[in-house]
């Protein structure tokens, strides 16, 4: 697994920099159960279906197929050095293309969490996804109740337990007497993939607001990296990968509504990503993300000094990344929103001067700011956040 930063191409599921996902717009354009997407399950149920290009958790360009900015993304194989073959789920479950299997929930199309058949049509589904219907949205039927199929989903829990955990070693050098000398075939470690598979499960799920199942998932997907710092230790790679998963926790906790659990896990992600020495700006934007959120509900708990102390630390980190490294637009709008949330609370802390001047500094970086036309998204955010600004020293002014 590479330490890559989990925010930028791959944002949390609230992190308003994202973009839409190429899988959010397939399901705009039909519901997983027309008519359509049933014609693809008709042949084998474990038969490709299309390349995963999804988005965020939790989770807000997310997954590419390369997933890029996935906080586990697969190691590159050295396939020059030697004939390296990847172990393939049987089911077809992987972390690099998108698969409708038997295990699957055809409503959030992640795996089946808290499995509940319909009576009487008896199709399967998430009992938190099902719920949310009177009538089966794969073949129409009247749902007169459901039933958990405890049965089913202590198969698809002891498939999630054991997927990608069997590690193959190389072959014995003594007895490959090699046929028409072809390269002895030595398979990867396939817990590589294990970590993306799960992060890949969860945002499925997150997004559909099936929030359990995704918190579920990537507490899986913790307690993993959790026993890799125990052999190895504080690696920057696994900090920056624990600290990812822990700020998509939070995010789940939030969604919940469980502010206590989530600013927990907030804390923990700054804690794992405040050790990873690093210039990448994909880890500062996490650390930085994670100190808003808890900034943000120390605000709403009436706590004004914790909530500036967080979003002075944020404004620090952001600071310093476009003082290291060129100054992508991302960035300078990411520091000019952290400069109004710490002007905000000068201004109800009446440090009436500081606000002031937090809020013209502000308005200035964005007026400078130059966008390409393509990126209509980033443009959009830019002139949303200079009204705001605008606004709040007009009303400051005016008071």
């Amino acid at each position: 697994m590479t330490p890559v930063g989990p925010f930028v191409k791959a944002a949390r599921p609230d992190d308003g920099s994202s973009k839409k996902s190429s899988e959010t717009q397939n399901k705009q354009q039909g519901c997983p159960m027309s008519k359509d997407n049933q014609n693809k399950q008709q042949g084998c149920p474990m038969s490709k279906d299309f390349q995963n290009k999804q988005q965020g958790c939790p989770m807000s360009k997310e997954f590419q197929n390369k997933q890029q900015g996935c906080p586990m993304s697969k190691v590159k194989q050295d396939s020059e050095e030697s004939n390296v073959v990847p172990a393939k789920c049987p089911f077809g479950y992987d972390s690099q293309t998108f698969k409708l299997g038997p295990f699957s929930c055809l409503i959030c199309q992640a795996l089946l969490f808290e499995s509940s058949r319909c009576v009487p049509c008896t199709h399967v589904f998430c009992k938190a996804c099902i719920s949310r219907f009177n009538d089966c949205p794969l073949c129409g039927a009247d749902i007169e109740k459901t039933e958990a199929d405890t049965n089913l989903q202590s198969v698809v829990d002891r498939f999630i337990d054991g997927h990608a955990r069997i590690k193959r070693g190389p072959v014995d050098t003594d007895e490959k007497q090699v046929v028409d000398e072809k390269k002895t075939i030595i398979y990867e470690d396939v817990s590589l993939e294990r970590g993306a598979f799960l992060v890949q499960q969860a945002m499925r799920a997150f997004r559909a607001n099936n929030v359990e199942s995704a918190k579920s998932r990537l507490s899986i997907c913790a307690q993993d990296i959790r026993e890799q710092l125990e052999i190895s230790g504080n690696t920057s790679e696994l900090c920056s990968q624990l600290g990812a998963v822990l700020g998509m926790l939070g995010d789940c906790c939030r969604a919940m509504g469980d502010g206590s659990c989530a600013v927990a896990y907030f804390d923990e992600s700054v804690n794992f990503l405040s050790k990873v020495q690093t210039e990448d700006l994909e880890v500062t934007h996490t650390l930085s993300v994670s100190l808003n959120k808890i900034g943000d509900f120390k605000y709403y708990e009436g706590d004004l000094k914790a909530a500036r102390d967080h979003y002075f630390r944020a404004l620090d980190v952001r600071r310093k990344a476009i003082k290291d490294s060129s100054k992508a637009p991302s960035q300078v709008l990411d520091v000019a929103v952290s400069l109004a949330k710490v002007a905000d609370v000068d201004r109800n802390l009446d440090a009436e001067d500081a606000a002031t001047e937090g809020f013209q500094e502000a308005i200035n970086l964005l007026k400078s700011l130059k966008i390409e036309s393509e990126d209509n998204a980033l443009e959009q955010r830019r002139l949303s956040v200079l009204d705001f600004l605008n606004n709040q020293l007009s009303k400051k002014q005016a008071d």
